[in-house]
């Protein structure tokens, strides 16, 4: 008799459990602009992670600063800045790689989310000793 019960009592705290882990991920997912309102980008589920392409751009350019001289002529516009962001072991933090198409340059990126409407998008390098971000706000 104990086994009847036991069994949907385990399914509904596993159910709950990875409930909660998605509730998480998705916290970032959504349409976000920059600080000053410069660029736009949509962070989305990809695969096991968090990814983030550019949607809009006040000033559209190409990827002129790409160390790949072969996609100097891409334009921005899709392009994909925010790469394979993973949950760390702090809530609401993800770690991956961020491109910056000002430099051409992809660092070791984190989002953390201060908030349900703000991001903080930081790139860091020596291993994370020096970071740099911006807080971008959610518009979708």
């Amino acid at each position: 008799m104990t086994k009847t019960w036991l069994t949907p009592l385990m399914l509904a705290a596993a159910l709950a459990v990875g409930g909660a882990t998605s509730t998480l991920a998705a916290d970032a997912i959504g349409e976000w602009a920059r600080p000053g309102g410069s660029s736009k980008i949509r962070i989305s589920a990809c695969g096991g992670a968090l990814c983030g392409k550019l949607i809009w751009l006040k000033n559209p350019r190409n990827d002129t600063a790409n160390p790949d001289p072969a996609k100097r002529t891409r334009p921005l516009l899709g392009v994909q800045i925010v790469r394979s962001m993973k949950p760390t072991n702090k809530t609401n933090q993800w770690k991956g790689k961020v491109y910056n198409a000002e430099d051409g340059k992809t660092y070791t990126g984190f989002i953390q989310m201060p908030s349900a409407n703000k991001m903080k998008l930081e790139g860091c390098v020596m291993g994370g000793l020096i970071c740099k971000g911006e807080t971008w706000t959610r518009i979708k």
